[in-house]
């Protein structure tokens, strides 16, 4: 659970603020959280309180848009409803798209409710505004400090709360426990990574997981580690990723990409590319003898893309900007993805796709989408973000797993020497999202059962 200690604070669990403190404060706590473990929690939040604007002045110099609605991560809010409230925490873009089937399925079934979305990064929030318009509400989550949940649940009364997958705020979970708001920690997922951690701080760990009314887990090894730190009334209910549908607006733009791109030149496209892997994947694009190919780059994280530009200057690489929306020349060797919520475009647009974030250890992105569309998939030897979909899709078909760039470079020369083979590995792919569809309706089975028997 990639719990954080602040809720903008790129930490990779909340317990990881022990983990910074010398060894002799360290163990000074653990036997303090021995009598109060969520008391010396908050303690240290306060020790790290002059971190947070640090950090949030760090993160404007890329993205302003972290001076905005400062006073909403400490509980001030403007925006409110008269109706009664339905209230879905999507961290960032990836879970604020993953919510897409869920968040449909909640207007249908409860059209006299106000649907909260709440984020902790400012791109989630961009990706919401994009998704759904002004039919939601959204602000963001703020901080866990007891003082700014309190006026966070105060203000907005939700009739229920929805955590998704990795998201573990131990002063949150208190306070709707307290207050009787039922909360529910959907679509969660757990890596063995993570779960070590948490086993760190058992009693802590402990106490918020059994203060969440349900957790409904992506598979059984999900379930498990979730189960062996102590929780009780876990189920599992499958990954709301594969019931996502590729929007027909993003299709139609995929083959208007792909004639921009050039109908007869072959499309690799290196997806959510993370720091450091654009320079592996450039230096192995050297290494390839293929005609005419196009590489498309797209950082993961908008902050990057200049990043990115500078790097292909610097490596005398003939690139254009998607921003720039002008045709492709023929001598144009990359295509950088500077564009937000284009993703199913650029998959539809490609001949395949490599899955960033897995060539280097930062866990992967989501490969569904991909598959989704038909495409073959490449991901690397780190994928414990996506670990039972990362399996499944290499077992079924769906994606060939790589260890290198050469790797990638020589399977990448093969595959596009082979378009029956790339049809094959497409097909699957599909075939292997349609299997794993149904999480949306177990999501709506735990969400009407706590709303139904919810008196507020």
């Amino acid at each position: 659970m990639n719990a954080v200690c602040t809720n903008s604070l790129i930490l990779d669990d909340s317990p990881a603020l022990l983990a910074g403190l010398p060894n002799q404060l360290r163990l000074y706590d653990i036997r303090l959280s021995m009598l109060n473990p969520r008391r010396i929690y908050t303690l240290l939040l306060w020790l790290f309180l002059p971190y947070i604007f640090f950090h949030l002045l760090w993160r404007a110099h890329k993205q302003r848009e972290y001076l905005q609605h400062i006073g909403e991560r400490f509980g001030r809010y403007s925006a409110r409803s008269d109706k009664p409230l339905i209230w879905l925490h999507t961290v960032s873009v990836g879970e604020t798209h993953a919510a897409v089937s869920l968040v449909q399925r909640l207007r249908e079934n409860f059209p006299h409710h106000q649907l909260l979305l709440t984020h902790t990064t400012p791109t989630g929030r961009a990706a919401s505004e994009q998704l759904y318009g002004g039919d939601v509400l959204r602000v963001y989550l703020p901080y866990d400090y007891p003082f700014a949940v309190k006026r966070f649940l105060q203000h907005f009364r939700p009739r229920i709360g929805i955590l998704m997958e990795t998201e573990i705020w131990f002063n949150l979970i208190h306070s709707c426990h307290t207050m009787q708001i039922p909360l529910l920690l959907l679509n969660a997922r757990l890596s063995e990574k993570s779960a070590a951690r948490y086993a760190r701080y058992p009693n802590l760990t402990r106490l918020g997981l059994n203060e969440l009314s349900a957790i409904s887990a992506q598979s059984e090894v999900d379930a498990a580690r979730m189960t062996g730190l102590g929780a009780n009334n876990v189920s599992i209910m499958g990954n709301l990723k594969f019931d996502i549908q590729p929007p027909s607006a993003m299709l139609k733009l995929g083959a208007q990409l792909r004639t921009q791109f050039g109908k007869d030149r072959k499309i690799f496209l290196a997806a959510s590319t993370r720091a450091g892997e654009e320079i592996l994947l450039l230096s192995m694009l050297k290494q390839l003898d293929i005609p005419h190919l196009l590489t498309v780059i797209v950082p993961r994280h908008p902050q990057r893309f200049d990043d990115v530009a500078d790097m292909l200057t610097q490596q005398g690489i003939r690139f254009q900007r998607r921003s720039e929306n002008c045709p492709i020349a023929p001598d144009t060797q990359v295509v950088l993805g500077d564009s937000m919520g284009e993703m199913f475009a650029y998959y539809a647009a490609c001949d395949l796709a490599f899955i960033g974030g897995s060539l280097l250890p930062f866990g992967g992105q989501n490969l569904i989408e991909a598959c989704a569309v038909g495409k073959p998939v490449f991901i690397g030897p780190h994928t414990y973000n996506f670990e039972q979909a990362s399996q499944l899709a290499v077992e079924c078909g769906a994606a060939v797993r790589i260890q290198n760039s050469a790797d990638l470079a020589q399977s990448l020369q093969n595959l596009l020497a082979n378009p029956g083979q790339l049809t094959k590995i497409g097909q699957a792919g599909l075939h292997f999202v349609r299997t794993h569809r149904g999480a949306t309706e177990q999501a709506l089975r735990h969400i009407t059962h706590f709303l139904d028997n919810h008196v507020q």
